[in-house]
């Protein structure tokens, strides 16, 4: 079993990632990471190995105001492809996506959709919630 872990645009494809292998693509950055599942490091906001927390892994700025504790939906994304791969809606994700602008049936939180298994995920933070010059904390 390897434990490395790739990042950008290394050699796998689709049809050759490995085993245990997870691959995120966020849209429209067109940036790609990879890791292996259940290896990565929690980053304390939104759930572990959540849409969020594989962006605050890997620099891909998410807004998230309420830290990922599904008080907000600044972390709002559409899941374009893999979301057999995601854990499923729970109530109260439901319910505070009911207020998101934009919803659509591919409409997550970024904090509270969970990679479960491995392989490949695209997910698009929508334009209106892109906040490329935000505060360092």
């Amino acid at each position: 079993m390897s434990d490395e872990t790739t990042q950008g645009s290394g050699a796998a494809t689709v049809d050759s990632l490995a085993e245990n292998t997870v691959e995120v693509t966020f849209l429209p950055e067109g940036k790609t990471v990879t890791f292996e599942h259940g290896k990565l490091p929690y980053k304390d906001h939104g759930k572990e190995q959540s849409i969020l927390d594989v962006a605050l892994n890997y620099g891909v700025h998410l807004d998230h105001a309420c830290g990922g504790n599904c008080a907000c939906t600044t972390c709002h994304v559409w899941v374009k492809e893999g979301a057999e791969l995601i854990s499923e809606l729970e109530d109260d994700e439901a319910d505070k996506l009911d207020m998101a602008a934009d919803l659509q049936l591919n409409s997550r939180l970024g904090c509270q959709a969970v990679i479960q298994k491995p392989g490949r995920v695209v997910v698009e933070i929508p334009a209106w919630n892109r906040n490329y010059v935000s505060e360092e904390h």
